[in-house]
């Protein structure tokens, strides 16, 4: 994925910060919970197409978290 691409696109709900997860291949919302698909090297940013990432991985990859109990 462009580095160029992933600095400019945002959360299309809250226009927050999304974050590249290059193992599933998904942009990620932590604040709203969702994963935007990347298909054939084209994120879809359309909310409805998005998965809605579950509690535990929300918190477990929310910014500020260290991964320590």
């Amino acid at each position: 994925m462009d580095k160029e691409l992933l600095a400019m696109l945002v959360c299309p709900l809250c226009n927050g910060k999304l974050k590249y997860d290059r193992d599933a291949q998904e942009l990620c919302c932590h604040y709203d919970g969702l994963a935007y698909p990347i298909q054939d090297g084209i994120p879809v940013m359309l909310p409805e197409e998005a998965r809605r990432m579950d509690a535990d991985e929300k918190l477990a990859t929310s910014p500020g978290r260290t991964g320590e109990a």
